[in-house]
């Protein structure tokens, strides 16, 4: 049974919580915002208006799930109160305690993802390292992961490119993740994945180790534009009999864009390749090709502005693109995250997609970054 002081500690977090989200502002913020959408010819721009929507949408959910916290924690003085009165039981109390406290961990996660592109659905490539099969069964285990993870939190899962490994497993996946902060919650997931294992494709049933490589980026839409130099872009077409691609028919639906990218920050330039085999449909396949590709360029130019600002502090880890970044230990029960120190035993609730834990301690060491 909780005590007073940690229903006044609530109270007391609720008020803190108020006061560094300026919800007052922000319900002033939002009524100037919703005026803006009423002017006559609102959507002649359709892009703008898109735009101006999303800033409304987003002003809208700080409030309410602070006036949603805001009830949580009202409720549990209610039944704090009760509970003298033996209208709910003890168990009852402390279940309101911990969804309330639950709650708050949520809503100062999400208040961590502050970065322009935090809001964006996510694109998640996973690659198999070297290794063959043992390496492809890997990457599967990881595309499992994130799906059942997207599940859990009400995402959804949308296959862009497929292609499988010769004898099992995948050679990699290309996959968006369509939700609210859906590529601020699993940046988090970027660098090389390692597992060890005793190998059920071993004869000698020897222990293993096995890499796959995830990359995040943020999936832009209409409203971002990304300009594109058509004399760089190059195309080629394939179907389903080429070697490891999955697809639904014969015909040469799948494509790939491929782009010679000039980083205008170093002036390195280097070809960037994203592919397509999601419908029959060549043009839709194409579309979808070239909307990653400038996500992909998005996100490279949105990493050099957050290093261009970042100010390091002394003693933190470096976090490297493509640094080993978690270990999966099978055998010993046990997986690492090597960032930030998170561990846990819960091997088979990690397959399973339950990587809040380690989301969180990113977010919480490097978010303010």
């Amino acid at each position: 049974m909780i005590t007073i002081e940690q229903l006044k500690a609530t109270q007391d977090r609720l008020a803190d919580l108020n006061r560094y989200l300026n919800i007052e502002d922000k319900k002033i913020q939002l009524e100037e915002e919703e005026l803006r959408t009423q002017v006559p010819g609102f959507w002649d721009d359709q892009k703008a208006a898109e735009k101006q929507m999303k800033i409304v949408k987003g002003i809208r959910q700080w409030i309410e799930s602070y006036n949603q916290i805001s009830t949580e924690v009202e409720e549990l003085a209610n039944a704090f109160e009760f509970y003298k009165e033996e209208l709910v039981s003890e168990e009852e109390v402390d279940a309101q305690y911990q969804k309330t406290l639950n709650m708050f961990e949520d809503i100062e996660l999400k208040n961590m993802l502050q970065g322009e592109e935090d809001h964006m659905n996510c694109v998640l490539k996973i690659n198999a390292g070297a290794g063959g099969t043992e390496a492809n069964d890997w990457a599967q285990q990881l595309q499992r992961l994130y799906m059942r993870y997207a599940e859990d939190h009400g995402y959804k899962v949308n296959i862009q490119d497929l292609v499988e490994g010769d004898d099992a497993g995948i050679k990699s996946v290309t996959m968006e993740i369509e939700g609210d902060y859906a590529f601020g919650y699993l940046k988090s997931e970027n660098g090389v994945h390692r597992l060890v294992r005793v190998s059920p494709y071993n004869a000698q049933g020897k222990r293993m180790t096995s890499f796959a490589s995830v990359f995040a980026f943020p999936m832009i839409d209409d409203t971002i534009e990304v300009q594109i130099d058509p004399g760089k872009l190059t195309w080629d077409t394939f179907s389903s009999g080429c070697a490891g691609v999955q697809n639904v028919n014969k015909v040469e639906s799948g494509v790939r864009a491929r782009y010679m990218y000039t980083d205008p920050y170093t002036g390195e330039e280097k070809e960037l390749l994203q592919s397509c085999t999601v419908t029959r449909d060549q043009p839709k396949n194409r579309e979808m090709a070239l909307q990653l590709l400038k996500s992909q360029i998005y996100n490279i130019e949105m990493e050099h502005k957050r290093e261009k600002q970042a100010a390091i502090e002394a003693g933190k880890k470096k976090i490297e693109w493509g640094s080993q970044i978690r270990s999966y230990v099978f055998d010993d029960r046990r997986v690492k995250d090597h960032r930030t120190g998170y561990q846990t035993s819960d091997v088979n609730g990690v397959m399973d997609g339950k990587i809040d834990g380690f989301i969180k301690a990113y977010l919480m060491e490097f978010g303010g970054q």
